[in-house]
C-alpha cells in the first residue's frame, strides 16, 4: 500500500474563527496531541493539546495564533521520512500538503505504525545486521552486492545513524547464518557495530515502536 492511501479528512480542521471552547472539546472527545488549522486550505499550524489547556474559553484561536506548531510532510514523502516527523515533532497527528502546498488531510500515527509493521523489514524472519564506514566510502549498491554474493537477500536497508563523517546502515537479511556476510563486511572495511541471527532485534524495534506510541499517548 502506498502511504497517502492513508491520508484522513475524518476530522474537520480548525480555523482562526474557531472558538476557544470548541477547541477545548475536541480535544476531550479525541487523542490527538494536535488538532491542525488553516485557512482558505492554506495550513497555519496545529494547536497543542498542552497549550490549548491554558487558553481562554472567551477567546478565539486567532487571540493564540503566534503559539501554533507549524509542521508537515508532503502528499508524496516516504514512509520512513513521515516516521521521523512524528518522532521530531513529538505528535500523533501528521498534516499532509499536495504539490501546491494546500492542506489535504492527515496522517494518524497508529495508521502509519502498522503499515511499518507490515513491512518484509519487520514481518519476514531474517537477520539484522548494522555496519558502519565513512560517508563517502560506502555505497548502497557495495552493500547489496556483498550480501548476494554470499546467497543472501536484502528486505531492507536505511541510515539509522550519521554522525561525525561515519554512517550506520541497518539491514534486514534473509540468511540465517550470516557469518560469512559479517566476515565478507569486514574484508571490504565495514565496521560491524551488531549483527543478529534471531528475532531479538527484531522484537526490541517493536517493543521502542510500542513505547513509542504510550510516549505519544496512543
Amino acid at each position: 500500500m502506498e502511504i497517502n492511501q492513508l491520508i484522513s479528512k475524518r476530522i474537520h480542521p480548525l480555523n482562526l474563527q474557531t472558538p476557544i471552547t470548541q477547541v477545548h472539546q475536541l480535544f476531550n472527545q479525541l487523542t490527538y496531541s494536535h488538532l491542525p488549522v488553516i485557512e482558505n486550505d492554506v495550513l497555519l499550524g496545529a494547536v497543542f493539546e498542552d497549550d490549548a489547556k491554558n487558553y481562554d474559553s472567551n477567546n478565539v484561536l486567532s487571540d493564540y495564533q503566534y503559539e501554533l506548531d507549524l509542521f508537515f510532510v508532503k502528499e508524496h514523502t516516504n514512509w520512513l521520512d513521515v516516521i521521523e516527523a512524528f518522532a521530531k515533532n513529538e505528535s500523533n497527528i501528521m498534516p499532509v500538503l499536495n504539490s501546491d502546498n494546500k492542506y489535504i488531510g492527515y496522517y494518524e500515527l497508529t495508521e502509519v505504525l502498522d503499515l511499518f509493521h507490515a513491512t518484509p523489514f519487520l514481518s519476514e524472519p531474517g537477520g539484522i545486521l548494522v555496519v558502519e564506514k565513512g560517508l563517502k566510502d560506502y555505497s548502497f549498491g557495495e552493500i547489496a552486492q556483498i550480501v548476494e554474493s554470499n546467497n543472501g537477500k536484502l528486505l531492507g536497508a536505511f541510515i539509522s545513524e550519521a554522525k561525525d563523517d561515519m554512517v550506520q546502515i541497518t539491514l534486514k537479511i534473509n540468511n540465517s547464518n550470516l557469518n560469512e556476510v559479517l566476515q565478507t563486511f569486514r574484508r571490504y572495511s565495514y565496521n560491524v557495530i551488531f549483527g543478529n541471527d534471531d528475532d531479538v532485534f527484531i522484537d526490541t524495534l517493536k517493543d521502542r515502536s510500542a513505547y513509542l506510541d504510550r510516549y505519544l499517548n496512543m
